[in-house]
């Protein structure tokens, strides 16, 4: 087990050295109806770890590895515009200059330093979240980056403001997340690829939908993903 000198106000946390994927401790905890809200599952490493689409995400030691798992009786699909911001304001916390990449990457000097992975099941949602903090994979298809290289910091103090920065904004009027998302977009007023055309990212409308134009016509964007 690691940090079990980590105490979230509020969390039942289970933790562990390595295992196969937070997200997937998270899912049989569900599956085993032995879940419950507010919990944190946190790894120091996991050998099966996995972002969207079931991609793998390396997840070496000495970076935070975590899914949350709350009440969530409906699907909304402004949660990922908080936890994305969330995430950024916890880099911003330690001086470092993030983007948001739609719709779950936060780069930081065009490279990735943390994903975001939620899923909904039953009538929870799992929010999973990874962290580059000392060691950053090297991966063909882009660049990454780790948190200290920017800043003198340790896995259980991310870990602590990490808490705090979700608790503030899931519970946020979505209008201060959403602008606060818009701040940190990367990509935003400029062309992107969607669906192999180039289209100009506008925005986020009121439902939490991506706003894009192509010509003369607005799309909205629920799930696919963009490409800078």
């Amino acid at each position: 087990m690691i940090m079990d000198c980590l105490r979230l106000a509020g969390y039942k946390v289970v933790s562990f050295d390595k295992i196969s994927s937070t997200q997937s401790y998270a899912h049989d905890m569900i599956a085993q109806g032995i879940a419950s809200d507010h919990m944190a599952i946190v790894a120091a490493a996991q050998y099966a770890g996995r972002g969207r689409y079931r991609r793998k995400w390396v997840s070496h030691h000495g970076n935070l590895y975590v899914s949350f798992i709350f009440n969530s009786p409906e699907r909304d699909p402004r949660l990922s515009y908080a936890v994305a911001v969330a995430v950024a304001e916890t880099i911003v916390s330690y001086g470092v200059n993030p983007q948001i990449k739609w719709p779950n990457d936060i780069l930081v000097n065009n490279a990735k330093i943390s994903g975001v992975l939620i899923e909904y099941v039953g009538r929870f949602v799992i929010i999973g979240i990874g962290i580059n903090v000392h060691t950053n994979p090297t991966v063909p298809e882009y660049k990454t980056t780790r948190l200290d290289e920017y800043a003198n910091v340790e896995v259980t103090d991310v870990m602590s403001r990490l808490v705090k920065n979700l608790d503030k904004f899931i519970k946020a009027d979505f209008d201060i997340v959403r602008k606060r998302w818009m701040a940190l977009a990367a990509g935003l007023n400029k062309l992107v690829k969607y669906r192999g055309e180039m289209v100009e990212l506008i925005g986020v409308n009121d439902n939490g939908a991506l706003v894009v134009r192509r010509g003369p016509e607005y799309l909205l964007i629920h799930g696919d993903e963009i490409l800078m």
